[in-house]
């Protein structure tokens, strides 16, 4: 089976090539990622707990999927293709913001991304997939900003980003 490619991208989000994954995590190169946060009615956000065998980030706490598209899907696409893959359940999705950010890993990987921010609406348990996902769990965003602050070393770097910087375009009861 070929490697998943990922979509490079200028600063501006245009599309200027195609790379393997790893090679492109491995290169620091520019590449279009998107991270899905879903709400349910009591404005708690669904987390994840990446699966303990994943290549970096394991075991820590994220946003409730996140990946790469592929060449010619949409983020919504994408979004949508993801959630069902991680999670189980597909929703209706809403493009909020999308920024560029880098962070680097112990094990010598660079997550430098073009990442764009979705939400929507949820009530219901995921039906998780062990893949990709060991654990989920609701949480009040005043919890998780509470928590991020005190224990920073359980959460991914792209989520304490997000959630630093963006926090008003995530809190979905906000933007209603």
């Amino acid at each position: 089976m070929e490697e998943e490619k990922v979509i490079l991208v200028n600063e501006l989000d245009e599309q200027i090539g195609l790379m393997p994954k790893l090679e492109a995590h491995e290169k620091a190169v520019l590449h279009r990622a998107f991270s899905v946060f879903i709400f349910n009615d009591a404005n708690e956000l669904m987390l994840q707990q990446r699966a303990l065998h994943k290549y970096h980030s394991p075991g820590l706490w994220t946003n409730t999927c996140c990946s790469h598209q592929r060449d010619g899907e949409s983020n919504i696409e994408a979004g949508k293709r993801r959630l069902q893959e991680e999670m189980g359940f597909v929703v209706d999705l809403q493009e909020t913001i999308s920024f560029i950010y880098k962070a680097s890993f112990d094990n010598g990987l660079t997550e430098h991304e073009y990442d764009h921010i979705m939400v929507g609406k949820h009530n219901e348990s995921p039906k998780i997939n062990i893949d990709e996902v060991a654990d989920w769990k609701w949480m009040p965003l005043e919890n998780v900003k509470v928590d991020i602050e005190l224990h920073p070393q359980y959460y991914t770097e792209w989520f304490k980003i997000i959630f630093k910087k963006f926090y008003q375009h995530i809190n979905i009861t906000s933007n209603e």
